[in-house]
């Protein structure tokens, strides 16, 4: 009787420890458990320490609520353009809500997975070859909202679909590279034709700017000419002009000083001409002397000399050389 007391006490010990451990539940950090009662869903437990009761209550679902990443399979996709390429990429989800990811839909990873597999095809079989290969950012935005629509009555948000590899066939990619190869070569040639062309204008524009530089100069020079030329004139003017008034005055040597102006000319151009090597020159002294000394008179009479130094000058200073005195430079040219 003793023994059958021990055995029952045993047993009602071990009943409470099973009862114990079917009663106390421990949910860990990021996950969620769902509670079922005779099989119909009664409640959530978060994280921590909770009690059920056994044997009644039992746990559906350990669902966890952590963001999670997906491998997408690589798949074929035919393009817009009949362009036959191999994409595959990567997914990121969150559960939001537990009761929904548990019961709304069956093996939630592999739905997942296989609508994302779908929408892949479907949003980049609607664009051509160059738009996958340049605008992967708006693929991506696409298939994100397509797909994040699609999970959203599972309670799953999904963060992010990023395309990892797109790659087209061996016999694309060379035709792709002669094409990009023969833009850029069209773009060189583009570039070195502008450059040409800026540099023919610059050319003209110096060259412009040279011509009118030079006309301006050649103005300025025919305007500086013609006013020495003026001013030349005006002095050969107010000195004809002199010369006439001391000859109406009776004065002798002006008409001493042009003849000796002109005589000494003469002989400059005999003398420099190219076609004479031997010049004989027989002058008359006195008379070159003379016409030296009318300069004199006329230099005195300028700086108010008196009458009687007039009287004093040389002999024969007041005569004027005769054409027949006056013998012009000969030449004997080259035989």
């Amino acid at each position: 009787m003793v023994d059958a007391g021990i055995v029952f006490f045993f047993i009602l010990v071990l009943l409470a420890v099973v009862i114990v451990v079917l009663a106390v539940k421990t949910v860990s950090q990021g996950y969620e458990y769902t509670v079922e009662r005779f099989g119909r869903y009664t409640r959530t437990l978060s994280p921590g320490l909770h009690i059920i009761v056994p044997m009644i209550d039992k746990i559906g679902t350990k669902m966890n609520m952590m963001e999670q990443v997906f491998d997408v399979p690589s798949q074929e996709i035919i393009t817009k353009d009949n362009a036959m390429v191999r994409v595959d990429g990567v997914l990121f989800f969150q559960v939001l809500d537990a009761v929904k990811a548990s019961y709304e839909v069956r093996q939630l990873e592999i739905s997942i997975l296989n609508i994302t597999m779908t929408n892949l095809r479907t949003v980049m079989g609607s664009m051509d070859l160059d738009e996958l290969l340049s605008q992967r950012d708006t693929i991506n935005a696409k298939l994100m909202n397509v797909v994040d629509g699609a999970t959203s009555p599972w309670g799953v948000k999904v963060t992010r679909i990023e395309i990892k590899d797109i790659s087209p066939p061996v016999e694309l990619v060379e035709a792709m590279q002669r094409q990009m190869k023969a833009e850029r070569e069209k773009r060189a040639s583009i570039l070195e034709a502008e450059g040409d062309r800026q540099a023919e204008i610059l050319r003209a524009e110096g060259s412009k700017q040279s011509a009118i530089l030079q006309a301006e100069g050649r103005r300025e020079a025919a305007f500086r000419d013609a006013e020495a030329r003026e001013r030349e004139a005006e002095a050969e003017g107010r000195a004809t002009t002199m010369v006439s008034e001391a000859i109406a005055g009776g004065n002798v040597q002006a008409i001493n000083y042009f003849v000796a102006q002109k005589y000494i000319e003469a002989l400059g151009n005999i003398a420099s001409a190219r076609n004479q090597k031997v010049i004989l020159m027989p002058l008359e002294a006195s008379s070159v002397i003379g016409a030296i000394g009318g300069i004199t008179e006329i230099a005195r009479e300028a700086f108010g000399a008196s009458g009687s130094g007039a009287a004093n000058s040389p002999r024969g200073a007041g005569s004027v050389p005769s054409a027949g005195n006056t013998n012009p430079a000969s030449s004997q040219p080259d035989r």
